[in-house]
This record gives structure tokens, sequence and C-alpha cells, in this order.
């Protein structure tokens, strides 16, 4: 008996409206395949096998678009009639949420090449910058100035990509950012896997982007995790900035979840002890 991708069966069975709604479906950890659950889409099964998604399938075309929701749940972030920077696109889950929630028009920046989703491909609000890296973007490269932008990039220090993108911004314009311990810890602080397990460098990690944000003309404006891990298992951060004309001085202390006197390491901690404690259980 022959045997067919799952991406593909879940298509064929109406369980998915196209293949990268699909894989995004599966990677989410929803399906199951005669019981059992299965979280890799290229795995061949034959036509005949019992798939069913459990709970609630993902609206984005990618596991991406669920970073960006939860920021703007938890962050004060409107994009209706905005001008938006997806920077490390890849399949396009941020640049999907910013269009569903009111951005009018999205530049979707990659390195990579054929990752964007068809659907986003083809829609006249987005425009695909592949193969392009956002360290060399200039702002006579677009049409317009940007007036949000989300980040999230691998391989690559948050360090070297706020800079760059500070020059393509309207002056208020605010930034979503993904910090990720395992490209901004030392090597050897990485473990097997790429994985960072140790929370004290979790928080070493945090408070050394905050402080690097600061000093290069942004304000921090919130901070949370992500509500994913990444592919390796890692846990990552949300990092809401603004940016500001002058650069804030390392010692200023600036709003963060309500509260002034948060913002300190008791906060990172705290924050970093809470992502542990709800993602590992997850």
């Amino acid at each position: 008996m022959s045997k067919k991708r799952l991406d593909v069966l879940l298509v064929e069975k109406g369980l998915a409206a196209s293949r990268e709604k699909a894989k995004a479906i599966i990677m989410s950890g929803i399906v199951y395949v005669d019981g059992e659950k299965e979280d890799k889409a290229g795995s061949t099964f034959a036509e005949t096998a019992g798939i069913e998604v459990r709970g609630k399938t993902l609206q984005y075309v990618s596991r991406g678009g669920l970073k960006l929701e939860k920021a703007m749940k938890v962050f004060p972030i409107e994009l209706t009639g905005k001008v938006c920077m997806d920077v490390g696109a890849s399949t396009g889950g941020f640049t999907d949420c910013m269009l569903q929630n009111g951005a009018v028009k999205v530049y979707s920046v990659d390195v990579g090449h054929g990752q964007l989703a068809w659907s986003l491909r083809n829609d006249e609000r987005v425009v695909c910058m592949e193969k392009t890296n956002i360290r060399y973007v200039k702002p006579e490269d677009i049409d317009d100035k940007i007036e949000f932008a989300s980040v999230d990039v691998s391989f690559i220090s948050l360090s070297m990509v706020l800079p760059p993108l500070r020059e393509l911004l309207t002056d208020d314009a605010e930034v979503v950012c993904l910090i990720k311990p395992q490209f901004e810890a030392g090597r050897e602080k990485v473990g097997k896997k790429g994985v960072v397990r140790e929370k004290s460098t979790h928080v070493e990690v945090i408070e050394k982007v905050l402080d690097f944000t600061k000093e290069n003309g942004f304000e921090i404006l919130g901070l949370t995790f992500s509500p994913v891990k990444g592919p390796e298992g890692n846990i990552e951060y949300l990092m809401h900035i603004r940016k500001c004309e002058k650069k804030v001085a390392q010692d200023d202390k600036v709003l963060l979840d309500a509260s002034k006197d948060e913002y300190d390491n008791g906060y990172v901690t705290k924050l970093v002890e809470e992502s542990h404690m709800t993602l590992d259980k997850a």
C-alpha cells in the first residue's frame, strides 16, 4: 500500500486548507496518527491511517505568529494602518499575524529564499525581501519608513541587528524582538544540540541585551517569555522596545509591567523562573 506525507494527508482529508497550514498544525503538536502524536510533516503514512487534530488549529502560517500574538496581548501594541517589517520572516508567521491585526504593508526580510508561505508571497500587502541580510538594508532600499518591526533571527546576536534596523524606523516606532539565549551566550555556555539550560545564563543574556538596547537608541517597554520553545527546545523571550531620540542611560529605570521598581535583576530572575516552570511542563 502506498504511503503519503502527513502534511499531504491532512489537506486531502480536509483537516488543513493548504500544505503550509498543515505543516504549521503538525509542528504545533496537535496531530495524532492512530493515537500517536506526530510532529514531522514529512513522515509518511497509509491513506487509511486514522488522523485527527486535537485542540485548536493554528491560525497562522507558522508558530511564529503565536509569538507576536502573545506580545500583542501582553503589551499595548496597535498595528492597524501601520507599515511593518518582519526581520527573519522565514515562513511568515509574524507577517501573517501583522496582517491579521491590521497592518497595511509588511516588508518580509530573510537571508534565506523560498521559505515565505505562498499565500503571503502572493498578498499585495507583502513585500518579499528574500536573500536579504537586514544588516545591509539602507533606508533608500525601501519605499517607507517602518512604524513597527519584529525581529526573530537565528545564528546572530541582536546587537548586530538593532543598529541597522533603527535607521529604517520612524522616530517613535516600536519593535518586538526575540531574545534567544543560544545566540547571545558565549559558546562555552551553550549545551548539547545548542540548548541553554542554565537559568543563570538566561538572566545574564537578558540583562546584557537590555543594556545594549538602551545604549543604542531604544527604550524598553516590556519583557515576557515566548509561548513556544525554539526548534531545539530553547526557552526564548519577547522584548518590546521603542525608538527614542537620545540614548537611555544604563542606570535609568524604565517602565516594565507597569512598575519601574520591577525592572532589576530580581524582575528578570523571576521571569526566567516563570518561563521554565510554564514551558518545561508543556
